[in-house]
């Protein structure tokens, strides 16, 4: 896609002005408010006049598209009275030196449309012998609604309601419209059905079969939760493109070959960064210690340090190699063309630590940076660094995404696009790594590296400096190339088990200091460690549980608690909600015989927030358990696990994995923007695999977690007022997390904490117009509560991996 065209999105003619077309769409990238549009019929140039719209909406809206785009534009466009004898509507894209056709429309296809409707089914069911049609029709007039089985007339009912999403993309002038329908019709013997939709002139015909319908219901009803909750969680473009990845045996996202041709810094760009000036310009001393390093990967590390686009820097050589294997030779000959190099010979080689501390020793840099003797950096590595510091004075470390090298030092792969600063992740695997760089009087505060922890010295370093750091600063960019070779811990792990030993060492230590009782353990794959929590106290857990008859789904959540939690401090507040059935009624006789139950009837209409708040005043607990009546704990020491992660200070919030029944992914964390919105990631992997970097299968922080199952200190939960009722349904999770989140605490996923999830299916499908209005009605209030978050994206979340999909695939 050229980044430098006025992208049209949608065109479409105005609901009450005759002859006006609206065209709808987006500049990308390179100053857009130097560009104009010009739009053609003919060679006749059109006069037109523009709407800017802006926020969240507009932000989500164009996310598929794997840009930040905070501004949409809308071209209304006064046609002329022959418009329709004409061939082509032309649009331009002009700049001070350059004028580009943007897209071409036929006018017959323009007259088709004009004489036609909108519409879309949103849902279609038979129950009880009636069949019932929903969606949305929009046209320049009224719609009408008839339905015929076969060739004869049905008799039907239609009510029409309001649609905010419909509604959203209309411009000034034009007249809102219900254009929501619920169409209700008896079944009929005649299996083919028609939908006639009409407005004005203008006809659509949709044509279904109720023998399908029927089938449908009934044989893949399992199928069809999964699809609304994809769609609820992910919007409907992501769910189709999941569907067709199925189908089609696929994975999203471009191929990394294909991703850096198009990310690759151009020589252009390259050039303007040599020559732009900075107020804050720092010195960088790049501190290497050598250790019989080949030669040929000693000058490409330091030609990739000489091409640095920005220029105030020094590299310090520590040499371990022995008098013999000395490279002194080498770095002479890159000092006499003028690179400024410090090099110091050691006696004896020390070991990594050691050998570093000895190069630190050397710099006069007022930031620090770690680096390999065989390693490669990107040209604009220390450019982004000062660009970021003198964007914000505050920065003490920073650090980049990197990829790997092989050893020719030409072919790139397995890049990682890492988090935003995420200490349990951290703490799960050192996911940092390279390029870090710190501020010199961290290291003064802290210290240099400590031998004891060879191996994973830098995993330590890291932890140490992030304790003390006043601000972490990643910058998502490829900056740093890892040599990949036999030796290293990427490519054979067995040859440095002690490595992972010391970053086990390193994690626990770091517990120390903080004054928390954890150890680390290592996990089933090498370089990741799983903690364990050892706190005295062992607090009442108050476990609520909204429930609507479904008892067997509530005896079974409940039962595997019973049976298999190693936790045993717990209380139950089963919250009821209008249930119908005796049975439901006679098993809640039966539970409040226990002492560690509590019945509490809510009997209100269904609102998933009221209805937790109104269980906590219940709760007797210091913590409360959210969690869905078709949950079924899988592992025994599950409650452990997340209370655990929750008695720490720093943590509002802990989630756990669920599953579906056949061991696939339900949740593992949520981040925004999936979708459009909020989206649960790795859905439909396998419950055993590792997922991206790992990230499956450690425990970190994310934006955001599922109330399927959320545990919570009762007190942040009183202190941001619990779940905000506005979200009867939708999205309160999600809006509960960001209210912790705002208050400085942390949210936590934990997959050592595990669950089978069965779907709800005690309310049904979001799949009347009612149903719809409110979902879309929280999805705005979401979007307009947090847009600040939504503009700037997920910070646990790499903006170089795609929203469409939840794999933690490349974007394109």
């Amino acid at each position: 896609m050229d980044q430098y065209m006025f992208h049209v999105e949608k065109i479409r003619f105005h609901r009450s002005e005759e002859n006006t077309l609206i065209i709808s769409g987006c500049f990308f990238e390179d100053n857009p408010q130097k560009r104009r549009i010009e739009i053609y019929l003919d060679q006749q140039k059109l006069d037109f006049h523009t709407e800017i719209k802006d926020g969240v909406r507009v932000h989500q809206k164009y996310l598929t598209y794997g840009e930040d785009i905070n501004e949409e534009v809308v071209c209304i466009v006064a046609l002329p009275p022959d418009w329709s004898s004409c061939r082509k509507l032309r649009i331009f894209t002009v700049g001070s030196d350059r004028r580009e056709q943007s897209a071409v429309i036929s006018v017959a296809s323009l007259r088709k449309q004009k004489g036609s409707l909108e519409y879309n089914i949103d849902s279609q069911r038979v129950d009880d012998g009636k069949v019932q049609i929903v969606g949305w029709a929009m046209g320049r007039e009224p719609v009408e609604i008839t339905i015929y089985a076969g060739k004869h007339k049905v008799e039907s009912t239609t009510a029409f309601s309001n649609r905010r999403d419909v509604n959203e993309i209309l411009v000034a002038g034009e007249p809102e419209v219900a254009a929501g329908f619920k169409t209700e019709f008896a079944k009929q013997q005649n299996q083919n059905v028609t939908v006639m939709f009409q407005s004005g002139e203008a006809k659509a015909i949709y044509r279904t079969t109720l023998g399908q319908i029927k089938k449908e219901n009934r044989t893949l009803r399992h199928m069809v939760y999964k699809v609304a909750f994809y769609c609820q969680r992910e919007g409907l473009g992501a769910t189709l493109r999941r569907i067709r990845a199925k189908i089609l045996g696929r994975k999203g996202g471009p191929s990394y070959t294909e991703w850096l041709r198009k990310h690759l810094v151009s020589k252009e760009e390259l050039a303007a960064q040599r020559r732009e000036e900075f107020e804050i310009a720092p010195l960088f001393s790049f501190v290497i210690p050598l250790y019989q390093t080949r030669k040929e990967y000693l000058k490409a590390l330091m030609e990739s340090i000489a091409d640095q686009t920005y220029g105030n820097w020094e590299i310090c050589f520590a040499d371990g190699s022995g008098r013999e294997g000395a490279l002194q030779d080498i770095v002479e000959s890159y000092q006499r063309q003028g690179l400024q190099i410090q090099y110091q010979l050691l006696e004896q080689n020390q070991g990594i630590s050691e050998n570093t501390n000895a190069a630190i020793q050397m710099a006069s840099g007022d930031f620090i940076v770690l680096a390999d003797h065989d390693d490669l950096l990107a040209p604009n590595a220390l450019y982004e660094c000062v660009k970021a510091i003198n964007q914000d004075a505050r920065i003490d470390v920073l650090y980049s995404d990197e990829d790997k090298v092989d050893m020719s030092g030409k072919k790139f792969f397995e890049p990682h696009f890492k988090s935003d600063y995420n200490i349990d992740l951290l703490c799960s695997v050192n996911y940092i790594c390279h390029l870090f760089v710190i501020k010199r009087t961290i290291i003064e505060q802290v210290g240099m590296l400590r031998r004891e922890f060879d191996g994973a010295q830098d995993h330590d370093f890291i932890l140490r400096c992030g304790e003390a750091a006043a601000k972490i600063h990643h910058i998502p960019k490829v900056l740093y190339h890892w040599r990949c070779h036999m030796d290293s811990t990427a490519a054979q792990p067995e040859s440095k088990l002690y490595a992972f030993e010391a970053g086990r060492k390193a994690v626990e230590e770091h517990y120390r200091r903080l004054g928390i009782p954890a150890s680390a353990e290592h996990s089933s794959f090498y370089g990741m460690y799983r903690t364990k929590y050892h706190w005295e106290e062992q607090p009442l857990v108050s476990i609520i549980i909204p429930n609507k008859d479904h008892i067997e789904e509530l005896k079974t959540c409940m039962d595997s608690i019973d049976r298999k939690s190693t936790y045993r401090n717990y209380e139950y507040v089963i919250v009821e909600n209008n249930s119908i059935q005796e049975d439901t009624f006679a098993y809640y006789k039966e539970l409040e015989q226990r002492e560690n139950v509590t019945v509490a009837y809510y009997k209100e209409s269904f609102n998933y927030s009221k209805i937790n708040n109104f269980g906590s005043t219940f709760a007797r607990g210091s913590y409360l358990l959210l969690l869905n009546n078709d949950t079924e704990l899988i592992n025994p020491e599950g409650l452990w696990e997340m209370l655990g992660y929750c008695m720490r200070e720093d943590v509002g919030i802990v989630g756990a994995k669920l599953c579906y029944p056949d061991d696939t992914i339900q949740h593992a964390g949520v981040v925004l923007g999936f979708g459009g919105m909020a989206g649960h990631t790795f859905i439909g992997a396998s419950r055993f695999d590792l997922g991206y970097m790992g990230r499956l299968i450690c425990a970190q922080d994310y934006s955001a977690v599922t109330a399927a199952c959320l545990m919570t200190p009762k007190a942040v939960y009183e202190a941001v007022g619990g779940l905000t009722e506005s979200f009867e349904v939708a999205f309160n999770d999600i809006d509960y997390c960001l209210k912790v989140r705002q208050l400085g605490k942390l949210v936590v996923y934990n997959p050592y904490a595990e669950l089978y999830h069965y779907e709800s299916k005690s309310r049904g499908l979001e799949d009347t117009p009612e149903k719809i209005e409110r979902f879309n009605t929280e999805v705005a209030r979401l979007r307009e509560r947090w847009q600040e978050l939504f503009r700037k994206g997920d910070p646990y979340y790499n903006p170089n991996l795609t929203l469409d999909r939840s794999d933690f695939s490349l974007k394109v």
